[in-house]
């Protein structure tokens, strides 16, 4: 008790001599950015509910901070303890790795999806405006019987190993391959259709679901895989659900439902770069309001 009183004392005549003078300014900044750095790390654990997680991760700072104080002989663990902040973050970044890459995605992406996706084509605009006029079509037309479908436009490469997960094909785009490829009894309508400017990559592939407890639960199978890949990859997923018919975009892991056929052409001509890009409130509000 006497050795925790001495401790103290020197922490108080400690803390009144860096107060003084210019390493004043030094300290406060220093106290900040470490208040910062626990306050940053723990509210990203409470968003995906590691409310457990935190207690046990003040208990053992609380007790890092004993051990490193000198109270017991007990040198190398108070050694270990010096580095509990280094140990929480490495544990961080193991458990929650898609977590913080979608939070990485969304502070490194561009906050206008015309500087996201605009990209040079090999075609023609001609030629990507009738592209787009097949995919609405075919959308539209599966949404009225209830087909479901899951369809990725990538204006840049993906991963190999979502075009490897089906079967690859290099076809000319049309309303018609696109409905034979999502027809119940094809054996790859299961699966994603990618699509590049005006040809079809692949098809039958198999996505990355998304992680998100924030997303809604009656959401199915499709529509969690096109949250997934968005949050991973550059693409926009279009999404037809098969119990509603409801055509649903994604986009940077965020979902928007309840698309017609010309708010799903206004925003395939913005991916495209043929459109100039609409502002998500506008873009939301434009579809309320028609």
């Amino acid at each position: 008790m006497e050795k925790f009183k001495n401790y103290l004392l020197q922490c108080k005549e400690r803390l009144l001599l860096e107060l003084q003078g210019k390493e004043l300014v030094y300290n406060i900044i220093d106290v900040l950015a470490v208040a910062l750095l626990i306050y940053i790390i723990f509210a990203f654990l409470k968003k995906y509910n590691c409310t457990r997680l935190i207690k046990y991760l003040v208990v053992g700072t609380f007790v890092s901070l004993i051990l490193s104080a000198g109270f017991f002989p007990l040198p190398m663990l108070a050694y270990l303890s010096k580095f509990v902040m280094l140990a929480t973050v490495i544990c961080c970044t193991i458990l929650f790795r898609s977590e913080i890459k979608r939070t990485l995605w969304k502070l490194s992406s561009p906050k206008e999806a015309e500087e996201n996706f605009t990209t040079t084509y090999d075609v023609s605009d001609q030629e990507l405006r009738h592209t787009i006029s097949e995919i609405v079509r075919a959308t539209i037309n599966m949404a009225k019987k209830d087909v479901g479908a899951l369809m990725l436009i990538a204006p840049n490469d993906i991963p190999d190993s979502v075009i490897d997960s089906g079967t690859k094909m290099d076809s000319k785009l049309s309303c018609p391959l696109i409905e034979c490829l999502f027809n119940t009894k094809a054996p790859l309508h299961d699966g994603a259709v990618i699509v590049r400017a005006n040809r079809i990559i692949a098809a039958g592939c198999f996505l990355p679901l998304t992680q998100n407890p924030d997303v809604d639960k009656e959401l199915g199978t499709r529509h969690r895989a096109a949250i997934g890949i968005t949050e991973e990859s550059n693409v926009m997923a279009i999404v037809v659900s098969e119990e509603t018919g409801v055509i649903s975009v994604a986009i940077r892991g965020e979902l928007e439902r309840y698309f017609d056929a010309v708010a799903l052409t206004d925003k395939l001509e913005q991916v495209y770069g043929l459109k100039a890009v609409t502002s998500e409130k506008e873009s939301k509000f434009m579809r309320r309001h028609r």
